[in-house]
């Protein structure tokens, strides 16, 4: 994360983290700003700062009731719903012509580092804007997480690199370390550390190249996830990739090394969208054997981040997401699920349940919910037919999410959605969500303006991606080519957190 010239320079591999500069051209808020939270494309139930841009989830945790959030300016909640921003920026002290990237956020219990017990420790990359080398840096909080000071003796882990980012710290158990997991991007390597003060590191071992090794690697994160069968909890590593997507390996830790399960199985692929990026676990700091494992993501794509045509700043962080990993006879593969709270936001709930011909069908009780509404779709076909929904209709424009049962591919094209040109952003996308011939299919949708989440078959596959539609794109159409096809629907509109 640096400003957003340094940050888009591709050819020295500085495109991918988060910009945690402020534009200069982005207005402070104001007391009497009564448009604050209405502009178009505003999300209205997923978390975006007042004014400034946002990338990358940084620093996520848990601590005394509260989840903290930061990219680097903070964010809190008590429920993952409503978030409260705390500033802009939370590091202080940054020496002049350095920037704060990506990183992650401890809880001291023991005062390893010396600031004190309990005391917040930001772990993160600095980035030098004169050689472009990045290293990694350390700041301390002592008023609860609201601000950290930069640590005089910076850096404290430097290889001289200028592709050296993203550290995730945990604290392995079994040895009493800290454990960091840091990128070599243009490697495609997880570089693992090992510090008893946060401090001074070790090195221990490299991991990769492996899976999708095609161009970068970044923002690693490092926990662990339930496996639902047995109980038993696995080690998930977890990269973002070619500026692009993520992808996840499952396997064992011994607090040096990590060993996938499956070290030649082709790549799993966190989110089959086009919008889904640089995301983050919480750590749980108030109960850390808690089974819940939460994660956030930033919804965008560096293609097009910085022409997005949104007034207030730039960036949108996803519906938190719990994990879990459900067993396939190809292996384990993460199950993702919205936040349970998220539900307290629902209104009056619509039903529908028909049978359909061959043909486009209006849904207006949902069309009437304005892109602001959540839908649970069971689909049943008759015979091997493509159906599924149109979302944001209006205008000659719309996005197709179409369901092929012959196939069991689910596609999403969103090539003539927005109201604006935007370069590289008319895209289609598919995932495989069900074996060939599979007939019944689950569909849990989130539209939240310029932002739809899709959560098919109880989340096992995940597809994001943003969409930019007009005020007066608000409609929603089921189709069915075949006919004799069963919607089985139930439709919420979603309150504003704000």
């Amino acid at each position: 994360m640096t400003s957003i010239n340094n940050r888009l320079i591709k050819s020295s591999g500085l495109c991918a983290i988060m910009i945690c500069s402020v534009f200069s051209s982005f207005a402070a808020v104001k007391e009497n700003d009564t448009t604050l939270y209405r502009e178009p494309y505003r999300p209205q139930y997923h978390f975006t700062p007042a004014h400034r841009w946002i990338g990358d989830p940084c620093g996520l945790v848990k601590r005394d009731g509260k989840y903290l959030a930061y990219s680097w300016g903070g964010a809190e909640s008590s429920d993952l719903v409503h978030w409260r921003e705390l500033n802009n920026h939370s590091i202080k002290g940054l020496p002049p012509k350095t920037s704060a990237f990506t990183g992650s956020v401890v809880v001291d219990t023991l005062n390893s580092a010396g600031w004190g017990k309990d005391a917040m420790v930001a772990v993160f990359t600095l980035f030098d804007e004169d050689s472009k080398k990045q290293s990694q840096a350390v700041a301390f909080s002592h008023d609860g997480g609201e601000t950290y000071q930069f640590y005089d003796q910076n850096p404290v882990l430097d290889i001289w690199s200028t592709e050296f980012r993203d550290p995730t710290v945990i604290r392995y158990d079994p040895t009493g370390k800290w454990v960091m997991a840091v990128a070599k991007a243009l490697e495609k390597k997880v570089a693992f550390y090992e510090s008893d003060d946060l401090k001074h590191w070790t090195w221990t071992s490299d991991f990769g190249p492996m899976g999708d090794s095609m161009r970068s690697w970044e923002c690693p994160d490092l926990f662990q996830v339930t496996v639902e069968e047995t109980g038993e909890k696995k080690w998930v590593l977890l990269v973002s990739i070619n500026w692009a997507r993520e992808q996840y390996f499952v396997g064992d830790f011994d607090g040096k090394k990590f060993i996938p399960d499956n070290p030649e199985s082709y790549p799993l692929y966190v989110d089959d969208g086009m919008d889904y990026y640089a995301s983050r676990v919480f750590q749980n700091w108030d109960s850390p054997k808690d089974d819940e494992v939460v994660t956030l993501g930033w919804v965008n794509y560096w293609d097009y981040a910085p022409q997005a045509p949104s007034k207030w700043g730039k960036g949108v962080w996803s519906i938190p997401r719990n994990y879990s990993l459900f067993t396939t006879p190809d292996g384990l593969r993460l199950r993702q699920t919205p936040v349970k709270a998220i539900e307290s936001l629902r209104g009056k709930e619509i039903k529908i349940n028909k049978t359909y011909n061959a043909g486009t069908y209006g849904l207006p009780q949902v069309s009437a919910m304005e892109n602001q509404y959540e839908m649970l779709a069971n689909i049943d076909v008759a015979r091997d037919d493509v159906a599924g929904f149109n979302l944001c209709v209006g205008e000659g424009r719309k996005v197709s999410l179409s369901y092929d049962a012959s196939t069991g591919y689910l596609t999403l094209d969103r090539t003539n959605c927005s109201d604006v040109k935007i370069k590289y952003f008319d895209r289609i996308s598919n995932s495989r969500i069900a074996a060939p011939g599979t007939r019944k299919i689950s569909l849990r949708i989130f539209v939240d303006k310029s932002t739809i989440e899709i959560f098919a078959e109880n989340g096992e596959k995940v597809m994001t991606l943003l969409t930019y539609a007009s005020l007066s794109q608000t409609g929603v159409e089921f189709f069915t080519q075949r006919g004799k096809t069963t919607l089985d629907l139930k439709a919420w509109p979603m309150k504003s957190i704000h």
